[in-house]
């Protein structure tokens, strides 16, 4: 069910979204002005995807990404301009490296320099690696709904679609290598041409100098490495590619590529294969550079180390919403990939999405699940968070979702399983992290003399409340307890001027008694948990450290 949104025609809808200073908001209008000056009927966005390793992440994001500004564009333009999102594959690059995530590696070692859709795809039979890469890519954007043309470079070449603009790219050679050959090293310069020809004899993308061109015929003569003689071909046809920067802007000029967005390592290869695309006639794109994302220690994710998240690992933990929601956020910030960044981004996702049905139209328009949503967020019911079921799941031991259910049932009656499908959904995702992370790693904290009386204070005060005592009621009793050294904070009064309490009482709860750094709201985990069950916990502490 979508949220119901006041009634606005496209020309307000438009004028809001001017003022709005949402980032695919201000991508739009870049845009908007390109096109006053180019006029067209039709806006072409392009992301691209090299096929050399399986999907990751990264690639997925550039594609949600783009797809929420030409979201916004359809909006600042009333959706009077055609567009399309094509998702173009670099699967005719030579095969450079066997990934270090794929098996049968000699076997994929035999095939190094052919391009990607010569190379036998090591895990299914009888397709390309190219093209099962491709396959896997697809499938995880058909499921999320994607509306994306796919393109194969492999396809685009051999069937003609590039030929004018490669006839083209020989009639400005010498442009062109003035263009890149300042940006080489003497060996690299020496050895450089923008056509890497496919030999017919062994099937590798060559990189090796050109002897002679002949524009009129379209050709261009080589030396064979292997038989050292002269070899003619075409430079249309898919007899040759080129090379990835003169590529870029081939594709640019040829397809008329009005938007694409790029990684921070590739400004400079952007800004190159802006100026090839302009001495090719064509128009460079708008788009923008985000920032890489980064491993657990820091380090540039890989798809050929396998280093990073996959498309599957993100989605066997939390929604597809909470992974566009990490791509949404902040995209010129360098931000860490890995499996701790999860719990966060499905917390915060439901946060925003709550938070838009208080909202007016005009703070709707940055509110993240908009974006997502492309304008129609539907109303989600989350009872509980997803860092609440990993402590549920923690503290009970559970492997199970009917325990769990057990635990919400009785803390939200009538809701259910058949009745909350995301909660159900996100109670499978809690189960699938506890196993694979948080039971691996769960150590309990032995507590100090002084914390042993403050548990002990705990209990009793606990087992005095009422059995359905609330949320709020117990968080108080709790908080009470922690108004002691060494817990207290003088820097954070309270409403009666004492002193506040630290977080070091709350920590210390879920490490000595959950046997983690941290968690949620502790009044509403008890709430949840029950209050029994949470007394009997406390007990469990403080006899295993007695």
């Amino acid at each position: 069910m979508s949220i119901s949104e006041p009634a606005m025609s496209p020309s307000e809808l438009r004028a809001l979204a001017e003022t709005s200073t949402a980032w695919p908001f201000e991508q739009a209008k870049a845009l908007v002005a390109r096109l006053k000056k180019h006029p067209k009927e039709e806006v072409l966005f392009e992301t691209g995807y090299g096929p050399s390793g399986l999907p990751h992440i990264g690639t997925f994001g550039e594609v949600a990404r783009t797809t929420m500004v030409r979201h916004a564009f359809r909006v600042l333009t009333e959706d009077k301009i055609k567009t399309r999102l094509l998702a173009f594959s670099d699967d005719m690059d030579g095969f450079r490296k066997v990934p270090d995530n794929v098996p049968n590696k000699e076997m994929l070692a035999q095939h190094l320099g052919k391009p990607l859709t010569s190379v036998p795809d090591p895990i299914e039979p009888g397709v390309s690696f190219g093209a099962a890469n491709n396959a896997r890519l697809r499938a995880f954007l058909d499921h999320f709904g994607f509306d994306y043309e796919f393109a194969s470079s492999t396809d685009y070449y051999a069937s003609g679609r590039f030929d004018a603009t490669l006839l083209r790219m020989l009639e400005v050679y010498d442009k062109v290598m003035d263009i890149i050959l300042p940006t080489l090293g003497p060996d690299r310069r020496a050895t450089y041409s923008p056509f890497l020809p496919v030999s017919k004899t062994t099937g590798v993308v060559l990189q090796v100098p050109m002897i002679r061109r002949d524009v009129k015929a379209g050709t261009i003569t080589y030396v064979d490495p292997d038989t050292q003689e002269e070899v003619t071909t075409p430079v249309t046809g898919g007899a040759v590619k080129c090379q990835w920067k003169a590529d870029w802007a081939l594709r640019w000029a040829a397809l008329g590529v009005d938007y694409e967005m790029a990684g921070k390592d590739l400004i400079d290869s952007v800004k190159l294969s802006g100026k090839i695309c302009a001495a090719l006639g064509g128009t460079p794109p708008e788009g923008f550079n985000y920032e890489l994302f980064l491993d657990e220690n820091g380090g540039k994710i890989s798809k050929s180390k396998g280093n990073g998240l996959t498309i599957d690992e993100w989605l066997r933990y939390a929604s597809p919403e909470s992974l566009s929601l990490f791509m949404y956020r902040e995209p010129k910030a360098a931000k860490r990939l890995f499996f701790d960044v999860i719990p966060r981004n499905v917390d915060e996702y439901q946060q925003f999405s709550d938070g838009y049905q208080r909202q007016d139209p005009k703070q709707r328009l940055s509110n993240p699940v908009w974006h997502i949503h492309a304008g129609h967020p539907p109303v989600v019911d989350m009872p509980v968070t997803f860092q609440l079921l990993l402590t549920l799941v923690s503290s009970s031991n559970a492997e199970n979702a009917d325990t769990l259910w057990g635990f919400i049932g009785r803390y939200r009656p009538g809701v259910s399983a058949a009745t909350h499908p995301k909660l159900d959904a996100m109670v499978g995702y809690a189960i699938n992290y506890y196993r694979d992370f948080v039971a691996p790693t769960k150590t309990f904290r032995e507590p100090t003399d002084v914390e042993r009386v403050a548990l002990q204070d705990l209990r009793d005060a606990l087992s005095r409340l009422a059995s359905d005592a609330s949320a709020e009621d117990i968080q108080n009793t709790v908080y009470e307890i922690g108004r002691r050294d060494p817990f207290l904070d003088h820097k954070k009064l309270a409403k009666d001027g004492r002193p506040g309490v630290s977080l070091d009482w709350f920590n210390m709860l879920y490490q000595v008694l959950l046997g983690q750094e941290k968690g949620p709201r502790f009044g509403s985990f008890v709430a949840v948990y029950g209050l029994q069950n949470a007394i009997s916990m406390i007990d469990g502490a403080l006899a295993r450290s007695a």
